[in-house]
């Protein structure tokens, strides 16, 4: 196994796309993104021929340069991915990697006024990019979405909110059950905060102005911003912590907006478009840092108790923590193509 390099059956096409609905964002990130798309082996051999797709999204800190970084001993993503095309396991699709890397870090895929609108920059920018410039079968059924950590959120949430677009999804320990991954968390920023007079903003002004995660908390911190930018923004892009930032009190009213954006929470609401999905990959590792094995237990509890057929689920708990679970991103890969793919 070579460290550097290694040949693909498919290629991997390196795109920007420029984006209207991200110029401007709030956090004055770059508007014109990297694309990267995945083409199976034979996709140039028959010009007729379209093909499903599946769209990777990354987890928190991510972009999509990860995907050329290499694990000693492990193949990258786009060569685990080809190797489940060349070999036959699964039938050929398209498989887009997605940028929504924003300066806090991450953007969970979902438009806010403090980080910008990414939900629709992936829907309304990216899905349409991508049907116009390969040969895609352009209907739901045919079009999956995959991601880890924040990214499996993203992918958890994106199908209950535009099922118009996508029809199956893959879920590796996605944040869920909020109460588990989330508020538990939240007494260790107090303490992190202490040094900064219970102000994040002024951890925030000291992050930005030396070398990142040299101080304890940081990681912490971060996340904490990052996902108060995301589920509780005000209007004019302040993020509004869920509790108080020196008593650790938790601030109700905020708390239960960030609740509102739990996937577990919005199953009820979005029943009828988890019905219609035609795959449904849930797993996490029983050892998870975030306790995201017990959110992938109650996400598919939520599932089944809205109707969801068994018969659509892959549920899976494996032993593992959060990370280092890159192996199972082509299983998953190759058991949505199969049920994706046109029929007949």
């Amino acid at each position: 196994m070579l460290p550097w390099s290694a040949e693909l059956a498919g290629r991997l096409d390196d795109h920007v796309l420029s984006s209207e609905l991200l110029r401007g964002n709030p956090l004055g990130d770059p508007s014109d993104r990297p694309l990267l798309v995945y083409v199976p082996p034979g996709y140039d051999d028959d010009p007729g021929r379209r093909y499903p797709s599946v769209y990777v999204i990354t987890g928190f800190t991510g972009h999509v340069g990860i995907w050329r970084n290499r694990t000693p001993f492990r193949r990258t993503f786009p060569e685990t991915a080809d190797a489940v095309f060349a070999s036959g396991e699964a039938p050929p699709a398209l498989v887009v990697f997605v940028d929504a890397w924003t300066a806090l870090g991450g953007s969970q895929f979902v438009d806010s006024p403090g980080t910008g609108p990414y939900h629709s920059y992936l829907c309304d920018e990216v899905v349409p990019w991508v049907d116009a410039h390969y040969r895609t079968l352009d209907a739901p059924e045919h079009r999956a979405i995959s991601g880890k950590s924040s990214g499996g959120y993203g992918a958890m949430i994106t199908p209950m909110l535009r099922p118009d677009l996508f029809g199956a999804l893959a879920t590796h320990a996605g944040d869920a059950l909020f109460e588990y991954c989330y508020l538990t968390e939240f007494p260790k920023c107090v303490r992190h905060l202490r040094a900064y007079g219970g102000d994040i903003s002024r951890w925030w002004d000291d992050f930005q102005g030396r070398t990142s995660f040299t101080k304890p908390g940081d990681d912490d911190l971060l996340n904490m911003r990052a996902m108060a930018a995301c589920y509780t923004a005000k209007d004019d892009g302040t993020p509004e912590l869920p509790f108080d930032p020196v008593t650790g009190v938790l601030r109700p009213d905020v708390w239960e907006r960030w609740l509102a954006w739990d996937p577990v929470r919005m199953v009820p609401e979005s029943a009828d478009a988890m019905r219609s999905q035609r795959a449904i990959w849930i797993d996490g590792g029983r050892r998870d840092e975030w306790f995201l094995d017990v959110g992938a237990e109650a996400f598919r509890a939520a599932l089944l108790a809205e109707g969801v057929s068994e018969d659509v689920i892959r549920f899976e708990l494996f032993d593992a923590g959060h990370g280092g679970i890159d192996y199972r991103y082509p299983m998953a890969l190759s058991w949505l193509c199969r049920r994706i793919a046109p029929t007949g």
